[in-house]
């Protein structure tokens, strides 16, 4: 599965948006999970966004990690 999602955000106090690409794929049973921040997607004060998310699914409940850099 392949999906690109848009995000309206405020970060370290600088507004834009940005576009992740997440991709999942399951390998005999084992899932995969990568998700980037879009080259060139920000807008804003968010232009030159770098990063990657994780999403750890614990007891059905999912929490979200986001780790980027900003100019």
């Amino acid at each position: 599965m392949i999906v690109n999602a848009g995000l309206t955000a405020a970060l370290d106090g600088k507004s834009g948006s940005f576009s992740l690409h997440h991709t999942g794929i399951m390998n005999r049973g084992a899932p995969s999970l990568t998700i980037i921040v879009v080259p060139d997607s920000g807008t804003g004060n968010l232009q030159g966004i770098s990063g990657t998310m994780t999403i750890d699914i614990r007891d059905k409940q999912h929490y979200y990690s986001f780790d980027y850099d900003l100019p």
